[in-house]
């Protein structure tokens, strides 16, 4: 028996069914220096004194370098970069730290994840030139707390992104050594899937609502008798939502995909300077944008009523 045997005819030309059929799993992972550690018990003690507390009852830490120095910012700008890229092109799933990103974004995927890995290379690079000065303002810092051997000799090999695609599917084996086992598996993946459309659609419902309550805020309100200013990005935000949706929309949700379809239809004519000096087309805009809120609005009521049932282990 095979895992579509588990399908109905509406399931196998289904969203969950294009979702399988069509993505593949990914795990992004960084691992990060700690620049924060816990105070030992005999310094805890000692904290605790000068509150007359006791040390057992007391949580106390101390920041081991400055995380505001410009060059340890942009090795966080790296890695903060490179999980919003990853976010912007894949699903969720309901397992942890995995996202289902399209196949055939794969090569684009692993070109951009090989540069970010590139540049965290040489941020950490130029980092480590400072990090002499970094231990000795945080010597100065933390006083008789600073420990030497708190600190690696080198910041080299301590930041890295990696990337892989963990299998999600039943293996195949499994088929021919305990097929009551594999048909339990088949189930199990299949609600996963059900589970992952219904996060897609959360998703996109949340991040939609966001952005079309805010653009609607900055352009029906006012700030001291005057239109409250906004910024070009109010616009521009929704935009990339609208490139975004038409990649990754599986068609699971007629209501969405009709939404989208309205505030793109309100959004693509218009650029932000004409929102700006139009007070007409403005006002136009926002009232056309509180109807489709209203609408999305009614969607985030109605989502905890959709529920999905996952198959037994």
């Amino acid at each position: 028996m095979t895992a579509t045997s588990y399908l109905s005819p509406e399931e196998l030309v289904g969203p969950a069914r294009r979702l399988r059929a069509t993505m593949c799993a990914t795990r992004v992972s960084f691992m990060w220096l700690g620049t924060r550690k816990t105070l030992s018990t005999a310094q805890r003690s000692q904290a605790a004194e000068s509150f007359g507390a006791e040390g057992q009852f007391l949580s106390a830490g101390k920041k081991l370098l400055d995380t505001r120095h410009p060059h340890f910012k942009a090795v966080s700008s790296v890695r903060g970069r490179a999980r919003s890229y990853w976010t912007s092109l894949s699903l969720p799933y309901p397992e942890p730290g995995i996202r289902l990103l399209r196949q055939d974004a794969l090569d684009v995927f692993q070109c951009q994840m090989t540069a970010f890995r590139e540049e965290l290379a040489e941020a950490v690079t130029q980092l480590d030139r400072h990090y002499d000065s970094l231990k000795q303002a945080a010597r100065q810092r933390l006083g008789s707390l600073y420990c030497e051997s708190d600190y690696p000799s080198s910041l080299q090999g301590m930041f890295e992104v990696s990337w892989d695609f963990p299998g999600v599917e039943p293996p195949s084996y499994l088929q021919q050594l305990n097929p009551e086992l594999y048909e339990q598996e088949c189930r199990r993946v299949q609600a996963r899937f059900d589970e992952a459309v219904q996060l897609a659609e959360q998703a996109f419902i949340d991040e939609l609502s966001q952005l079309v309550s805010h653009l609607t805020e900055r352009l029906g309100g006012h700030e001291d008798g005057a239109p409250k200013v906004f910024r070009d990005t109010a616009v521009g935000n929704l935009r990339e939502f609208f490139d975004r949706f038409r990649s990754l929309n599986i068609r699971s949700n007629e209501q969405l995909d009709s939404l989208v379809s309205q505030c793109k239809q309100v959004i693509d004519p218009v650029q932000p300077q004409q929102l700006r000096d139009d007070a007409t087309l403005r006002r136009e805009v926002a009232t056309q944008l509180s109807g489709v809120q209203s609408l999305l609005d009614g969607l985030l009521v109605d989502r905890p009523r959709r529920r999905i049932l996952r198959a037994p282990r």
